[in-house]
């Protein structure tokens, strides 16, 4: 007789966001959990997501799908304004909660997050996904094992083409701008290099550029930083960019490794290599990477497993961006309210 497989985790979903589909559906598919409920502010809308995904019901409100005893793990892909509110309020009803980034709209909302995640004692994570990736595994590897010598540089570039001016990513009151949408990758790319550059990098400088028609939010932004270890590194970001980039190149005193896309690696797998031995590529694989990280936060619900990310890092990252903001002369993303 089989052993029984591992219990599935059993989701609710906030919102019908264009990214679950590839972000958890396919994901928890993969994994064999269960897409328990949906809920979004237009009913129609979750009604037809719920269909086309096979998700199990649909529930009036968000605040039903957090009191619904069946779910025990909230997925939240809503807008950034909105993803502090119900994050607290997700974990103050005592779920397990997969967030989409940024964890807030701010570094001291951030840390009411964390707060609220202590009290809960459940597994909160901000969703990083390119972090469980063997690209990024292997740009560590790298590192780790010396054939790059000691890290000298890294900058990583993350852009994308404008989205539609009605996008609440060009709206200050839902937090957005290009560094919360895209800069947090290579900030917190940079911030996970720590254990080889003496520590975690501090902000030397930063400057930004606004969008037209929108005050105080960021359609670039380019950061400068310094790790303890003399290092230094460089994060950019584009909202408005002429076509995608989401590259990352790590330079040490030995030879370089670069990937064309460490945030969506399952599109790209290179990791390139040149040493004094010569240059080669290695491919790490089209499995997303948003599997890989659903595979690693069921493993922290189920086991207890370790997990790379929690509420500090969140709050870690979060403390960075403000700061940038600072540095270019804009003000941090003011926080959402929820009734």
């Amino acid at each position: 007789m089989s052993e029984p497989g591992p219990k599935p985790l059993r989701i609710g979903i906030l919102g019908a966001a264009r990214i679950t589909e590839r972000s958890l559906i396919g994901p928890a598919r993969a994994g064999g959990h269960r897409l328990v409920a949906v809920a979004a502010r237009d009913r129609s809308r979750a009604d037809a997501f719920a269909a086309a995904h096979g998700v199990e019901r649909v529930v009036g409100s968000y605040r039903e799908l957090l009191a619904d005893p069946e779910v025990d793990v909230v997925y939240n892909p809503l807008v950034n304004g909105l993803h502090g509110p119900w994050n607290l309020a997700a974990l103050e009803a005592g779920k397990h909660v997969l967030t989409e980034k940024p964890s807030a709209s701010n570094a001291e909302e951030a840390e009411e997050v964390r707060e609220a995640a202590v009290k809960s004692g459940t597994v909160f994570m901000e969703a990083f996904h390119y972090l469980f990736h063997p690209v990024t595994r292997r740009l560590h590897e790298l590192l780790a094992s010396g054939e790059l010598g000691g890290l000298r540089h890294v900058e990583a570039t993350v852009a994308i083409p404008a989205p539609e001016a009605t996008d609440p990513r060009w709206s200050l009151p839902l937090a957005g701008g290009a560094l919360m949408d895209l800069g947090c990758y290579g900030l917190h790319a940079l911030r996970m290099l720590a254990p080889w550059a003496g520590g975690a990098p501090r902000l030397l400088s930063a400057r930004a550029g606004e969008r037209a028609g929108a005050p105080g939010v960021d359609e670039w932004l380019d950061a400068e930083l310094e790790f303890p270890g003399g290092a230094t590194g460089s994060a950019r970001c584009h909202m408005a960019y002429e076509g995608l980039e989401m590259s990352i190149r790590v330079v040490g005193d030995r030879g370089e490794a670069s990937a064309p896309n460490f945030v969506l690696p399952q599109q790209d797998d290179r990791v390139v290599i040149r040493t004094a031995e010569g240059e080669r590529t290695e491919r790490l694989g089209t499995r997303s990477s948003y599997t890989y990280q659903l595979e690693a936060f069921a493993a922290r619900v189920r086991e207890g497993a370790p997990l790379a990310l929690g509420p500090d890092d969140a709050v870690t990252t979060m403390r960075l961006i403000d700061a940038c903001y600072g540095a270019a002369g804009l003000a941090p993303r003011p926080r959402s309210t929820i009734g």
